[in-house]
C-alpha cells in the first residue's frame, strides 16, 4: 500500500504489474483492512471480519460483505490469493 497525492492505493511491486487500470483506491477502512491483513500474514474472510467489528461499531453481516467484497478486488487484482 502507498499513499498518493493523500489517497492509499494497492499496487503490485516490480515494473512489470505497473498497469494504471488496476490501481485500488483505499478508503480509510479498507485503508486499515489491507494493514491487518498483512499484519495477520495467512487470514481468511471470517479473521479480518472479525477484526473489523472489534475496530469499528459496524453489523457483523455488512462487515463480512464488505470484507467479502474488499478481498475479491484483492484477489482480481492477483495481490492475494
Amino acid at each position: 500500500m502507498r499513499t498518493v497525492c493523500g489517497e492509499h492505493v494497492i499496487v503490485g511491486e516490480g515494473l512489470g504489474t505497473i498497469d494504471f487500470g488496476k490501481l485500488i483506491s483505499l478508503n480509510e477502512t479498507a485503508a486499515w483492512l489491507w494493514k491487518k491483513a498483512v499484519e495477520m500474514g495467512d487470514f481468511d474472510v471470517e479473521q479480518l471480519t472479525n477484526a473489523l467489528c472489534e475496530e469499528y461499531e459496524v453489523d457483523a453481516e455488512q462487515a463480512r460483505q464488505d470484507v467479502i467484497k474488499m478481498v475479491g478486488q484483492w484477489q482480481e487484482l492477483g495481490i492475494v490469493e
